[in-house]
């Protein structure tokens, strides 16, 4: 048994083509009590797919309401408004205790996971006959943890992917079910990157679980051929949870991290800097889109500048950022060509 999966889609220790399933199954499909849990963006066509599909669930479980912008309005999350469409029970546990409770009541035999925000315990994940099967988007081991999206782009990863997981108590450490690799292109953005891991995510998870309720029917002689792959923890990578303060830009990094940190904190947290004029911090200003320069000059740490052919610069610890788009504090996004007409005194300031 190879210690790794191999690129492309593959479903335990063989491809999902290869898979018979059992001449006869000892329950439907479309019979299964299927329970989600999920919340933001990333979730959503998911759970979309799986509305589409026989694993329709018999309901949701999503964060609760959150307050939301300067006025604090009590807002749903993604996952519930989708489901409000479809008129599928919604369930929204304050605690861990309201949440063990509530999955009991609903008796799942599969549980499906995308992006909940909580660890589950021993009690919920025993539950379900078919056990509970997370998507996560990165091709595991590597980038364990909250922020797998971000990660990948801010190390300057040149392709990540999403992997069908059993879960069991540990952060992302359960057996692999199929993974698939997705190329991060050079503009990528943790945006479009999530759209494009949650758009194949969901086809993924059909596939696997097509072949996953077949391989739990088999006989146990037939299930020793084929099992779900043990991750390496050896070549574990870990991610962390992003706060605001992390899209703080350090302008003593160079150009390439930064230009990286710029797509991997697009749109949350962002990436923020303060402008200086006569040596105080007078305007904060989002970066939301740059590129690199490769070019040291003499100039201090965060000096704006123009280049030859007119473009707005930043020094950095090492080469030089192009400015491309930004966001004045309290203003709308903009180029840097229509910002720069606006405040052509910014040239020679320094941003912090």
């Amino acid at each position: 048994m190879p210690s790794t999966i191999q690129p492309k889609t593959h479903l335990v220790n063989r491809e999902p083509e290869t898979l018979t399933a059992p001449q006869k199954q000892t329950q439907n499909m479309e019979d299964l009590k299927v329970v989600f849990m999920g919340t933001p963006e990333f979730a959503v066509p998911i759970l979309e797919e799986l509305i589409k599909s026989d694993f329709k669930p018999r309901a949701i479980i999503t964060a609760p309401d959150k307050p939301v912008g300067r006025n604090l309005n009590l807002t749903p999350p993604p996952v519930k408004v989708l489901v409000q469409e479809n008129n599928i029970p919604i369930f929204q546990p304050e605690t861990k205790d309201e949440l063990i409770s509530q999955t009991s009541e609903l008796k799942p035999d599969l549980i499906i996971v995308a992006a909940y925000g909580k660890i589950l315990s021993r009690e919920i994940l025993n539950l379900p006959k078919y056990g509970s099967i997370n998507v996560h988007p990165s091709i595991l081991p590597k980038h364990r943890g909250p922020s797998p999206i971000q990660f990948a782009i801010l190390n300057g990863d040149p392709k990540t992917g999403v992997t069908i997981m059993l879960m069991n108590e540990k952060m992302d450490e359960g057996p692999i079910l199929s993974q698939e690799i997705v190329k991060i292109t050079k503009d990528e953005t943790a945006k479009t990157l999530e759209e494009k891991l949650s758009l194949k995510g969901a086809k993924l998870l059909i596939k696997t679980l097509k072949q996953w309720i077949a391989l739990e029917e088999m006989p146990e002689t037939a299930k020793k051929l084929i099992y779900p792959q043990e991750q390496d923890n050896s070549q574990a990578t870990y991610t962390k949870i992003i706060t605001k303060q992390d899209g703080k830009i350090l302008w003593d990094k160079n150009a390439k991290e930064l230009e990286q940190q710029i797509r991997a904190f697009y749109p949350w947290p962002g990436s923020f800097t303060f402008l200086k004029q006569n040596g105080h911090k007078v305007q904060n200003i989002k970066i939301l889109k740059a590129d690199i320069l490769e070019l040291n000059t003499e100039k201090d740490l965060g000096a704006f500048f123009l280049t030859e052919n007119k473009k707005l610069a930043v020094q950095t610890g090492k080469d030089c950022l192009i400015i491309e788009e930004l966001q004045p504090e309290n203003g709308k996004p903009m180029s840097a060509s229509n910002f720069l007409n606006g405040h052509p005194e910014i040239i020679g300031t320094t941003l912090e």
